[in-house]
């Protein structure tokens, strides 16, 4: 759970408390944001669990249900956050936004401009970069969306270094207000080429910008647009590759059929009682990874560029 106190500092709690956020981890691909109440529970396919046990727990806890069965307890990383927040638009990845935050140079104390805000995936692991003292100013031409993203930054508790506003970033333009103010600035928008001059005015002299586009021709128009007040233009496919890393078990002397990688079943001659025997006093545990079998393709292409100094 990220908290802000009255002077911006973020932190972790260690130990849950009545209000906290918690991610209920039940496997890799099943997990949920749930607010803790001390009166309320959750029923899953595990049991019951009261959240009153929940607290006073640290964060990473193995709780049990009524029935015996068990789930962790998480606190909300802007990581986790991008795996569990509801996609209100298409949303930016781990690999992606870690990659944004290194290429913008965000630091504590940066001023960064946004548009636009979608779900607030990056909004959130931009404000945890600028944290103490930096600030975020995300906008959305959308209002029901830029006030979906207001909720959910209280919910994870970065409401303090997040600014959103609603605005049509491709027709109007950034505010004035913040001309020659912003460390850097970060474009998600259909036609970004239109935001591009915009933007230039906002960064800081040596400033950055980013452009996200899912396709390449978006890419074309923007690096077109960029050539005039922009230098060192650069753009970025990041693919991730996940691997499966578990315990198994590998029979001596059989080669490399007796493997168990959890794969499905086949037809092959029935050993008797003896050789079962045989087999178990020679299989030994292994350590066994492969590839997931749903590695996450293409998600778009992030464009750079770095102001030029006049």
């Amino acid at each position: 759970m990220l908290l802000t106190d009255s002077t911006k500092k973020l932190s972790f709690t260690r130990c849950i408390r009545d209000g906290d956020l918690v991610i209920v981890y039940e496997k890799h691909d099943t997990m949920k944001a749930i607010r803790v109440c001390e009166t309320s529970v959750l029923q899953n396919r595990f049991g019951v669990f009261k959240h009153s046990d929940w607290i006073g727990k640290p964060f990473g806890s193995k709780v049990f249900s009524n029935k015996g069965g068990f789930v962790y307890l998480l606190a909300a990383t802007p990581a986790l956050w991008t795996l569990v927040l509801n996609h209100r638009t298409q949303i930016l990845y781990i690999a992606d936004i870690s990659f944004v935050i290194m290429y913008l140079e965000i630091v504590p104390g940066c001023l960064v401009l946004e548009s636009g805000t979608g779900s607030g995936s990056l909004t959130t692991s931009l404000a945890r970069a600028v944290a103490p003292t930096g600030h975020v100013y995300t906008f959305d031409f959308h209002e029901q969306r830029a006030a979906s993203a207001r909720e959910d930054f209280e919910r994870t508790g970065v409401s303090s270094l997040v600014t959103v506003g609603v605005r049509d970033i491709q027709g109007e333009g950034f505010p004035d207000e913040y001309t020659g103010l912003a460390d850097s600035v970060f474009l998600d928008l259909p036609q970004p080429w239109l935001a591009i001059p915009s933007a230039g005015k906002m960064l800081k002299r040596d400033g950055i910008l980013c452009s996200f586009s899912p396709c390449i021709e978006q890419v074309q128009s923007s690096c077109a647009a960029l050539r005039s007040s922009f230098t060192d233009i650069r753009t970025f496919e990041v693919l991730l590759r996940t691997y499966e890393v578990h315990e198994g078990k590998m029979d001596c002397g059989q080669g490399d059929e007796s493997v168990s990688f959890g794969s499905p079943p086949y037809k092959r001659r029935q050993r008797s009682n003896e050789e079962s025997k045989m087999q178990e006093n020679t299989s030994s545990p292994v350590i066994l990874a492969r590839p997931c079998g749903e590695s996450r393709g293409h998600t778009g292409y992030l464009t750079f560029a770095r102001l030029k100094s006049l």
